[in-house]
């Protein structure tokens, strides 16, 4: 701007200097009555007051730009304050659903695990009876098998999907006939649905629909799978998945999230 101040001075201090010197020459000349003289001086000057006139909007232009790309700039920067705060809400929000989710499924298995292994052991009795045998008792230790549940299951919860996937696999295969092996299940395809392996998730979830048709999981295994089925673009598919929960669960808390999902979908339209 200062630049711009001093050109525009200078200019005017050249033209004046010009229009003098046009007005003297050409009265010292006699070509030119000194009205006439003055006259021209003065259509110069009104030329450099022109000039700097122009100069002086063109500067002031400059400086409200100026102005407003500053002022922009703290709108931008406070709206990215903003978005940072919400994002972070959001996330613990998130974090905290999660961790209620995963501390009431933790209590309910345990309790299904528990009734499980007593329904294990009274079967190992009986069938220990009617040999007249002094039989071993083949259950498993029902503290052993929790606390591998759990260990598991605190994998996911920390976030280390990949060590989830294969902790609970191994709990499996340890403990087959458990009754927690549905939600282990379970966790396996959400594990792969948070590591955005929306194909394999899938998989795994329908897995526990075949192999555990009446365990309390199922609904939420077709949560997953239609929202897997969203990820992969597959609509249709998804939309498919989210009738067929309602159809057959519609009083679970999975079967609520599907009728929400299915009303979206039709105020979207």
């Amino acid at each position: 701007m200062k630049g711009v101040r001093e050109n525009s001075i200078v200019l005017k201090r050249s033209l004046i200097a010009l229009a003098c010197l046009a007005w003297a020459g050409t009265a010292s000349a006699g070509l030119l009555t000194d009205d006439e003289a003055r006259a021209s001086a003065q259509q110069a000057l009104t030329r450099v007051q022109a000039v700097e006139d122009s100069l002086a909007q063109q500067q002031q232009g400059r400086l409200d730009l100026l102005q407003q790309i500053e002022q922009l700039k703290q709108e931008v920067a406070q709206l990215r304050g903003q978005v940072e705060v919400l994002s972070n809400n959001l996330d613990n929000t998130q974090k905290r659903q999660k961790d209620f989710y995963v501390d009431l499924d933790t209590r309910v298995r345990r309790l299904e695990g528990g009734g499980a292994v007593a329904a294990s052991s009274v079967a190992a009795s009986d069938t220990a009876g009617k040999d007249g045998k002094n039989a071993v008792l083949t259950s498993t230790d029902p503290a052993q098998e929790a606390k591998a549940y759990e260990t598991a299951l605190g994998q996911f919860k920390v976030g280390n999907y990949a060590g989830a996937i294969v902790s609970f696999q191994s709990f499996m295969t340890t403990y087959p006939k458990s009754g927690l092996a549905p939600s282990a299940q379970y966790w396996i395809g959400n594990s792969y649905f948070s590591l955005r392996d929306f194909k394999s998730a899938v998989k795994e979830q329908q897995k526990l629909i075949s192999n555990w048709p009446d365990s309390e999981k199922v609904p939420d295994a077709m949560l997953n799978i239609a929202s897997s089925q969203q990820e992969l673009g597959q609509e249709k598919a998804a939309r498919k998945t989210l009738e067929a929960l309602v159809a057959k669960y519609p009083l679970t808390p999975a079967g609520e999230k599907a009728k929400a999902r299915l009303g979206k979908a039709k105020q979207g339209k």
